[in-house]
């Protein structure tokens, strides 16, 4: 399996809410946020990689977004996501 298998599938039952729950706000927010970690270290090395920057930027909206749907739907939760990501706001 790869390296990239494995840590995915890692963070899916890090914030899984259920057996099979592979879509809920806190999988994707968790996966976002390591794919943007990923892409921000990619783009320190590689500084005038623009089109990687504009998918970066892409994914960061989308996170933002998603955080706002579970603040209003579920702040607990919300808080909790913020914690263990080490996420700021």
């Amino acid at each position: 399996m790869s390296e990239a298998k494995t840590s995915k599938e890692q963070i899916i039952n890090d914030f899984k809410e259920h057996d099979k729950d592979t879509g809920s706000s806190n999988v994707q927010i968790a996966l976002m946020t390591a794919r943007i970690n990923e892409l921000t270290g990619h783009l320190k090395m590689h500084k005038k990689d623009y089109s990687s920057r504009v998918g970066l930027l892409a994914l960061v909206s989308k996170r933002r977004r998603l955080l706002d749907y579970l603040k209003k739907e579920d702040f607990k939760k919300y808080k909790d996501i913020l914690e263990k990501l080490g996420l700021r706001k």
